[in-house]
């Protein structure tokens, strides 16, 4: 794996001795390339918009790996247990799908040696690399897998002229069906107003389950649970990925399709926390989170990294309470 990352985000990392001041920066590794990496957490960076540019969005989401690293690293640090780098895969001019395919195989790579991934968009292609990476593993163990997918975007829309960034769960939706297989996917905070009747159709003819982004909020919390554990309970493992456009554009402008009125950081991080109650209570294991449509060439005071490195804090925070 380490053949198909770039190394060179992983730099500035620094050692730290007194662990009550220690911040991220402190605590960051290398990825060790033989050893065991049974319950450990691994960040991996996806640097490619290219699936945005052919989705005629706005660019820069390839250096969204970097700036929710550099968000993370002044973060204060309150883990159990240092957090691994394993670099960036990196998408080479355009073709991104021979990058979607290094994904894969470094997720399932990850996943085989025990890891808990944390993955760094990157546009929302990264969802089939992931995915491609996710099948591999589940090939070899057996088990069903769900999707939940905080976003704004349904990202069904037509693949016949290949992928993009709002093609890959309509990618992961026909590979299932050519497979005989169930397409189990649930979208949180959906835009009625960003979503075609075409893209509802779909939606509704593959079984899809959404919740439309007015109903994603705190007074809603009892229903919106409620939803979470009817999905996750027909599932073995949980793919869960977070496109930062589903939050609103006046709190998270760095992203490739801002919209309103999104759903509050408040709400996802509390849908965060209770996706992995929900999975815990389910015996269902979580296998892969994702960070989508970082872009900071739109970021304004760095406020959407922010954001995203708040949310990987919140999801491996509630992480080590699952385990203790």
């Amino acid at each position: 794996m380490p053949t198909k990352a770039d190394p060179s985000p992983r730099r500035g990392w620094a050692r730290f001795e007194d662990e009550s001041l220690s911040r991220w920066r402190h605590w960051m590794r290398d990825l060790p390339e033989t050893e065991s990496l049974a319950g450990s957490r691994v960040l991996l960076g996806f640097a490619c918009d290219e699936g945005v540019r052919r989705n005629n969005g706005r660019t820069g989401a390839a250096e969204g790996p970097k700036s929710i690293r550099a968000a993370l690293a002044g973060q204060a640090f309150h883990l159990d247990a240092p957090v691994y780098d394993a670099g960036d895969v990196v998408c080479r001019g355009k073709d991104m799908e021979t990058a979607q395919a290094q994904l894969g195989a470094a997720v399932a790579e990850l996943l085989s040696r025990g890891a808990s991934p944390v993955l760094l968009g990157g546009g929302h292609e990264i969802a089939w690399g992931c995915h491609q990476g996710l099948r591999e593993y589940l090939d070899a163990t057996g088990g069903t897998l769900g999707i939940i997918n905080l976003d704004a975007h349904f990202d069904l829309r037509d693949a016949a002229d290949g992928g993009n960034s709002g093609t890959p769960f309509r990618q992961i939706a026909e590979w299932s069906q050519d497979r005989g297989e169930p397409f189990r996917y649930l979208t949180l905070g959906i835009n009625p107003a960003a979503n075609t009747r075409a893209l509802f159709n779909y939606a509704r003819l593959r079984d899809a389950r959404w919740v439309e982004d007015r109903f994603c909020t705190e007074e809603n919390l009892p229903m919106l649970h409620k939803t979470i554990e009817r999905f996750v309970v027909t599932v073995d493992y949980l793919y869960l990925t977070v496109c930062l456009d589903v939050f609103c554009s006046s709190q998270a402008p760095g992203v490739s399709a801002p919209g309103v009125p999104g759903i509050s950081p408040v709400v996802g991080i509390a849908l965060i926390h209770y996706i992995k109650r929900a999975c815990a209570a389910a015996g269902a294991r979580l296998l892969l989170f994702d960070i989508a449509e970082m872009n900071p060439r739109f970021d304004r005071d760095g406020v959407t990294a922010r954001l995203a490195a708040r949310l990987i804090h919140e999801y491996l925070l509630s992480e080590a309470s699952d385990r203790a």
